[in-house]
Protein backbone atom coordinates (compact mmCIF):
# COMPACT_ATOMS: atom_id res chain seq x y z
CA UNK A 1 0.00 0.00 0.00
CA UNK A 2 3.20 2.31 0.75
CA UNK A 3 4.21 2.04 -2.52
CA UNK A 4 1.05 3.38 -4.32
CA UNK A 5 0.92 6.24 -1.92
CA UNK A 6 4.52 7.30 -2.87
CA UNK A 7 3.77 6.25 -6.64
CA UNK A 8 0.77 8.64 -6.62
CA UNK A 9 2.61 11.28 -5.02
CA UNK A 10 5.06 10.98 -7.36
CA UNK A 11 2.85 11.11 -10.20
CA UNK A 12 0.91 13.96 -8.85
CA UNK A 13 4.28 15.86 -8.60
CA UNK A 14 5.28 15.61 -11.84
CA UNK A 15 2.59 16.51 -13.10
CA UNK A 16 2.29 19.94 -10.96
CA UNK A 17 5.85 20.68 -12.33
CA UNK A 18 4.72 20.32 -16.07
CA UNK A 19 1.60 22.23 -15.19
CA UNK A 20 4.13 25.12 -13.85
CA UNK A 21 6.49 24.39 -16.67
CA UNK A 22 4.07 25.55 -19.21
CA UNK A 23 2.07 28.05 -17.20
CA UNK A 24 5.46 30.42 -17.32
CA UNK A 25 5.95 29.73 -21.67
CA UNK A 26 3.24 30.78 -22.89
CA UNK A 27 1.62 28.72 -25.95
CA UNK A 28 2.14 31.76 -28.32
CA UNK A 29 5.97 33.39 -27.47
CA UNK A 30 5.59 36.87 -26.24
CA UNK A 31 7.06 39.76 -28.89
CA UNK A 32 8.50 42.85 -27.73
CA UNK A 33 8.12 46.11 -29.47
CA UNK A 34 7.13 49.81 -28.47
CA UNK A 35 4.09 51.97 -28.40
CA UNK A 36 3.99 55.85 -27.62
CA UNK A 37 7.81 55.69 -26.47
CA UNK A 38 7.07 52.59 -24.22
CA UNK A 39 8.27 48.57 -24.56
CA UNK A 40 5.36 46.64 -24.94
CA UNK A 41 5.05 42.73 -25.34
CA UNK A 42 2.59 41.52 -28.04
CA UNK A 43 1.89 37.96 -29.95
CA UNK A 44 1.54 36.46 -33.45
CA UNK A 45 -1.02 34.66 -34.22
CA UNK A 46 -2.58 34.69 -38.07
CA UNK A 47 -1.36 36.68 -41.31
CA UNK A 48 -2.81 36.99 -44.47
CA UNK A 49 0.41 36.21 -46.48
CA UNK A 50 2.22 32.87 -46.65
CA UNK A 51 5.53 34.31 -46.81
CA UNK A 52 5.55 36.65 -43.98
CA UNK A 53 4.23 33.72 -41.95
CA UNK A 54 6.81 31.24 -42.97
CA UNK A 55 9.05 34.44 -41.77
CA UNK A 56 7.66 35.29 -38.07
CA UNK A 57 7.34 31.37 -37.83
CA UNK A 58 10.90 31.05 -37.90
CA UNK A 59 11.72 34.19 -35.91
CA UNK A 60 9.71 33.27 -33.28
CA UNK A 61 9.56 28.48 -33.19
CA UNK A 62 6.05 28.98 -33.25
CA UNK A 63 3.73 28.23 -35.98
CA UNK A 64 1.83 31.66 -37.53
CA UNK A 65 -1.10 30.85 -38.98
CA UNK A 66 -2.18 31.78 -42.70
CA UNK A 67 -5.54 33.32 -43.09
CA UNK A 68 -5.69 35.32 -46.75
CA UNK A 69 -9.33 36.67 -46.04
CA UNK A 70 -7.50 38.79 -43.40
CA UNK A 71 -5.81 40.85 -45.97
CA UNK A 72 -10.13 41.83 -47.10
CA UNK A 73 -10.75 43.43 -43.93
CA UNK A 74 -11.59 46.98 -44.30
CA UNK A 75 -8.99 49.45 -43.24
CA UNK A 76 -11.68 50.96 -40.79
CA UNK A 77 -10.97 47.67 -38.89
CA UNK A 78 -6.87 47.87 -38.94
CA UNK A 79 -4.47 49.84 -36.99
CA UNK A 80 -0.69 49.83 -38.13
CA UNK A 81 2.50 48.29 -37.28
CA UNK A 82 5.68 49.72 -38.64
CA UNK A 83 7.95 46.79 -39.52
CA UNK A 84 11.62 48.10 -40.05
CA UNK A 85 13.48 46.20 -43.23
CA UNK A 86 17.28 48.56 -42.34
CA UNK A 87 18.97 50.77 -39.59
CA UNK A 88 19.27 49.69 -36.48
CA UNK A 89 19.61 46.04 -35.39
CA UNK A 90 17.68 44.62 -32.89
CA UNK A 91 14.76 41.78 -32.50
CA UNK A 92 12.70 42.54 -35.22
CA UNK A 93 11.71 39.93 -38.17
CA UNK A 94 14.44 41.51 -40.15
CA UNK A 95 16.37 41.18 -37.58
CA UNK A 96 16.15 45.17 -37.06
CA UNK A 97 14.70 47.82 -34.19
CA UNK A 98 11.30 45.80 -32.86
CA UNK A 99 8.39 46.98 -34.32
CA UNK A 100 6.24 49.89 -33.19
CA UNK A 101 2.87 50.13 -32.93
CA UNK A 102 0.09 52.88 -33.19
CA UNK A 103 -3.25 52.80 -30.89
CA UNK A 104 -2.61 50.84 -27.98
CA UNK A 105 -5.69 49.26 -26.12
CA UNK A 106 -7.27 51.65 -24.57
CA UNK A 107 -7.15 54.32 -27.17
CA UNK A 108 -9.78 55.02 -29.73
CA UNK A 109 -7.91 53.60 -32.95
CA UNK A 110 -7.03 50.24 -31.12
CA UNK A 111 -7.83 47.16 -33.31
CA UNK A 112 -5.89 43.67 -32.47
CA UNK A 113 -5.68 43.41 -36.62
CA UNK A 114 -2.50 45.62 -37.66
CA UNK A 115 -1.90 46.55 -41.81
CA UNK A 116 1.60 45.44 -41.80
CA UNK A 117 3.73 49.24 -43.14
CA UNK A 118 6.82 48.44 -44.08
CA UNK A 119 10.07 51.17 -42.63
CA UNK A 120 13.31 51.31 -44.80
CA UNK A 121 15.62 54.32 -44.32
CA UNK A 122 16.98 56.03 -47.05
CA UNK A 123 20.68 56.46 -45.55
CA UNK A 124 21.01 53.82 -42.26
CA UNK A 125 23.89 55.54 -40.80
CA UNK A 126 21.29 58.16 -39.55
CA UNK A 127 18.94 55.45 -38.44
CA UNK A 128 17.98 55.80 -34.92
CA UNK A 129 15.53 53.91 -32.57
CA UNK A 130 12.03 54.97 -33.34
CA UNK A 131 9.51 54.27 -30.24
CA UNK A 132 6.70 55.52 -31.39
CA UNK A 133 4.04 56.20 -34.35
CA UNK A 134 4.46 59.64 -33.80
CA UNK A 135 8.15 58.99 -34.64
CA UNK A 136 8.43 57.31 -37.21
CA UNK A 137 5.95 59.73 -39.07
CA UNK A 138 7.93 62.68 -38.25
CA UNK A 139 10.89 60.56 -39.24
CA UNK A 140 9.20 60.14 -42.57
CA UNK A 141 7.84 63.68 -42.58
CA UNK A 142 11.58 64.89 -42.50
CA UNK A 143 12.83 63.17 -45.41
CA UNK A 144 14.84 60.55 -42.88
CA UNK A 145 12.73 57.30 -44.19
CA UNK A 146 9.90 55.59 -47.21
CA UNK A 147 7.00 53.46 -45.72
CA UNK A 148 5.39 51.08 -47.80
CA UNK A 149 2.28 49.41 -47.44
CA UNK A 150 1.94 45.81 -48.96
CA UNK A 151 -1.42 45.14 -48.02
CA UNK A 152 -0.52 42.54 -45.56
CA UNK A 153 -2.57 42.04 -42.53
CA UNK A 154 -1.66 40.51 -39.30
CA UNK A 155 -3.65 39.63 -35.94
CA UNK A 156 -0.93 41.21 -33.44
CA UNK A 157 -2.50 41.89 -29.90
CA UNK A 158 -0.19 43.23 -27.24
CA UNK A 159 -0.16 41.51 -24.04
CA UNK A 160 1.27 44.34 -22.12
CA UNK A 161 0.99 48.10 -23.20
CA UNK A 162 1.59 51.41 -21.63
CA UNK A 163 -0.75 51.74 -18.60
CA UNK A 164 -2.06 48.27 -19.06
CA UNK A 165 -1.81 44.44 -19.60
CA UNK A 166 -3.95 41.31 -19.90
Amino acid sequence: MRKWVWLAVIVAALFTGYAVAYAMKPAVPLVKGYAEGQDILFQHTEVSDPKVAELLTEMMKSPVLVVPELAQVSESALSKVYVFKNGVRGEGPFKYQSDVFDNPPGTPGYRPLRSIHLVTWKNERSARLLKSASEVLAAERAGGLTIARPGFVANMPLVTWPGGKR
